[in-house]
């Protein structure tokens, strides 16, 4: 009997402490917001993902991080590893713990400022054995040099890389030869291609996927030269926080688990849609269950185009 291909996604990338405040609107430069209350959540882009990838189902999940020595790390962990993560920590005696500062207005819109901490400390030579992972998944919160020393080894290893390519910034053409999978939204796509038409700007990217996150709008894709479009979900937004990551882990979970791109991506809007429901990075994110019944209602007859859906909290997936 032929053993089952590998299904382990690997996530190697950031682990913020995300500082949240809410107000009415993000304040512009040189403006002071009386805000309102604040409260502290697990976070970082990396971390986000490899929740949303455990949350997923059908792939199992490790990541490779680094935190300080520090009180702000044993949330991050806890909700890791609550979450189902496996993980493997470098720890940094001398550099706090990264921390993420927000500001969350009342229309669900965010601006987030990193302080990267002990994040700037890992290296290309820290990714651990590949053996048995199906999909490595990177981000642009770690120092760029080790991120594309990670994607060069999967690469040679044959192992799929994937890559958010957030925050913003032009990459090296070595770099976007190693990846399989690039997700951005369309700020980022016009920053890594200099072009402000999404068409134009996927045609010129020679990555075999492209995915343009549109928020509100859904996704685009181009597969193999093949263009595929993904609606979004109507709901009730709170905070957009950890959307974009979410929809990233969960995309490379469902494609890790098996199921074909078209399906990854409307897998990965739903559970993007959920997450902006309710406060907070890692405490956004949906459970299996929840994105079955997101799935489920929204192919309801029943139920008119664009009428906003309240799915239920599933409350043992929150952290």
């Amino acid at each position: 009997m032929n053993p089952l291909p590998p299904r382990t996604v690997l996530v190697a990338g950031s682990a913020n402490l995300d500082f949240v405040v809410r107000a009415a609107h993000a304040p512009a430069p040189g403006e002071t917001v009386l805000g309102r209350e604040l409260a502290t959540y697990p976070g970082g882009k990396g971390a986000n993902q490899a929740l949303a990838c455990a949350r997923a189902g059908g792939a199992p999940t490790r990541m490779l991080l680094a935190l300080g020595a520090d009180a702000h790390a044993a949330p991050i962990e806890r909700s890791l590893r609550e979450g189902g993560v496996e993980l493997l920590v470098r720890r940094i005696e001398d550099r706090a713990t990264g921390t993420a500062f927000v500001c969350v207005a009342d229309d669900g819109e965010n601006s987030i400022v990193v302080a990267p901490g002990a994040n700037a400390a890992l290296r290309g030579d820290d990714l651990p054995s590949l053996d048995g992972v199906a999909w490595l998944l990177l981000q642009l919160e770690s120092p760029l040099d080790a991120v594309a020393a990670w994607a060069r080894r999967a690469r040679e290893a044959g192992v799929a890389v994937a890559l958010n390519a957030a925050p913003a910034q032009t990459l090296p053409a070595a770099l976007l030869d190693d990846v399989d999978l690039l997700i951005v939204n369309e700020g980022e796509l016009a920053a890594l291609t200099g072009l402000n038409d999404p068409d134009a700007a996927l045609a010129a990217l020679r990555v075999p996927r492209v995915v343009v996150t549109l928020g509100a709008r859904g996704c685009i894709a181009r597969d193999d030269g093949e263009s595929l479009r993904q609606d979004a979900f109507a709901v009730a937004a709170v905070d957009t926080t950890a959307a974009g990551d979410t929809f990233c882990g969960a995309l490379v979970a469902t494609l890790a688990g098996g199921s074909d791109f078209q399906a990854a991506l409307r897998r990965a809007c739903a559970a993007s849609a959920l997450a902006c429901t309710r406060p907070g990075a890692q405490t956004s994110v949906p459970s299996h269950a929840e994105v079955e019944r997101l799935l489920h209602t929204a192919a309801r007859p029943d139920l008119a185009a664009g009428t906003p859906i309240r799915i239920p909290s599933d409350p043992v997936a929150r952290t």
